[in-house]
């Protein structure tokens, strides 16, 4: 029997998102996205075609490593602007019932206790669709904005991270306990003081004594998605994350990764099947093969190269504009993100090859046909790179999203890849099958063991 795909929609509360230059397309509303419609629309969008969940990214600084500034960023809308991708989710989770929100937050940018409470709001106002991507920086930008001279080294970051989940799981998992909240209105009891703790932290990197401000909501702790799978981040991965997001220009990358992230999975006392594995993907699709390359073509006019190279220079920490064409690039470590460069590093890319590879504006891997092309090329990837699913990135917006729901979605349906109708519960429900909360075996869980013992 086939697996069913996992399918999150990869997007961002800005212009240009990861096909860079396609905002220039005359049919392209991305630079609407100042207005609620705009948000609103895509998620009646997303619910039509069961997407799983709209996947928010987000950075907090921005792209001045090319060219050693802001020009080519600015001009091309490279993630700037770029406004909070939290305040988005009220709106969208108002006007769908099934869809779920993985929202992007750096770690390194606000503390864990007022943070906690944010999150458990959404997660309240969502009826428990709601997830958390965990990022912990990458942009020297990012740190001088708020006062530092620059980010942490890498390996220290994700420490930092590791004290900062800690913090949060003792006020999401312990600060309430099951049956604190009674609603006894002829007992004037709302809560019960009784069952209700003051948390004590003292971390390595924070600190905090409080009583979590919200009262539980339906998963208490959101769904934890995460990407990274440098050395240190599969560590995190394997005590965190729920879902893992991986960068894989081909099947036999996707398996090489999700085999080393389940391994290392195994090894910190869960199981293989506690995680999800997605691969981020574009597509370009219409009524047959012959209608998607000719659409793929006209994207391909609109797209900028030169913009993906200047996004992938911030990833890597390396100014490409630098380097001739065909000259060798030492992809030597940086602190950035480590695994941004390892692909291009073990193929010794020069800058024109980076550049062919990024005709549609974006570096990730393209699938470019009908329906049915898509949707057999997407099973393959399943099965050859034994992943769960993919983050769906736009190109020409909105109508990416509607071809695909149009096109590949009743394809796949037919193949057994794909559902037909959402599942009843939470977003972690719909994902893996099983309880509201976190799996006995998650670190959450011991520390809320812990706290009850």
């Amino acid at each position: 029997m086939p697996k069913e795909i996992v399918l999150n929609a990869f997007t961002m509360n800005c212009v240009g998102h990861i096909n860079h230059g396609l905002w220039t397309h005359p049919r392209d509303r991305s630079a609407d996205y100042t207005k609620l419609s705009y948000w609103t629309d895509l998620a009646r969008t997303l619910e039509a075609g069961l997407f799983d969940a709209v996947f928010i990214a987000d950075i907090v600084g921005v792209y001045d490593v090319y060219q050693d500034s802001i020009d080519l960023t600015a001009r091309e809308s490279i993630q700037l602007p770029v406004n909070d991708p939290t305040l988005l989710v009220p709106a969208m989770a108002a006007v769908t019932r099934g869809l779920g929100f993985g929202v992007t937050v750096n770690t390194g940018v606000e503390h864990p206790y007022t943070f906690a409470r944010r999150f458990s709001t959404l997660d309240h106002l969502t009826d428990g669709r709601v997830g958390w991507n965990i990022v912990t920086g990458y942009l020297d930008s990012a740190a001088r904005a708020v006062g530092r001279d620059a980010m942490a080294e890498h390996d220290t970051r994700y420490d930092r991270a590791d004290d900062y989940l800690d913090l949060l799981y003792k006020l999401w998992e312990t600060s309430w306990e099951d049956g604190a909240v009674r609603r006894d209105k002829g007992g004037r009891v709302y809560a019960d003081p009784a069952r209700i703790h003051e948390i004590h932290h003292d971390g390595p990197f924070y600190r905090s004594r409080g009583t979590h401000l919200s009262e539980p909501s339906p998963q208490r702790t959101p769904v934890l998605f995460q990407a990274g799978t440098s050395g240190r981040g599969q560590r995190f991965a394997a005590t965190h994350a729920e879902c893992v997001f991986i960068s894989a220009p081909d099947p036999q990358t996707a398996r090489r990764l999700s085999r080393q992230l389940r391994e290392a999975v195994v090894a910190a006392g869960r199981r293989a099947d506690d995680i999800r594995i997605l691969v981020g993907l574009s597509v370009v699709t219409g009524e047959s093969d012959a209608a998607a390359r000719e659409r793929h073509e006209d994207y391909v006019r609109h797209a900028n190269p030169e913009a993906g190279l200047a996004h992938f220079a911030a990833g890597s920490g390396i100014d490409f504009s630098r380097f001739d064409l065909d000259e060798e690039i030492a992809y030597g470590p940086t602190n950035a993100i480590q695994s941004t460069t390892a692909l291009a590093r073990e193929r010794g890319l020069t800058k024109r090859q980076l550049l062919d590879g990024l005709s549609l504006g974006g570096r990730y891997p393209l699938i470019v046909g009908s329906g049915e092309t898509v949707a057999d090329e997407m099973g393959r990837w399943i099965e050859e790179g034994e992943i769960d699913g993919f983050n769906l990135t736009r190109t020409v917006v909105p109508e990416s999203f509607e071809d695909f729901v149009r096109f590949v979605v009743p394809a796949l349906q037919e193949r057994g890849l794909y559902k037909t109708g959402y599942s009843e519960g939470t977003l972690r429900q719909r994902l893996f099958g099983r309880g509201n909360g976190l799996t006995e075996r998650h670190r959450g869980r011991e520390i809320r063991r812990q706290a009850r013992a």
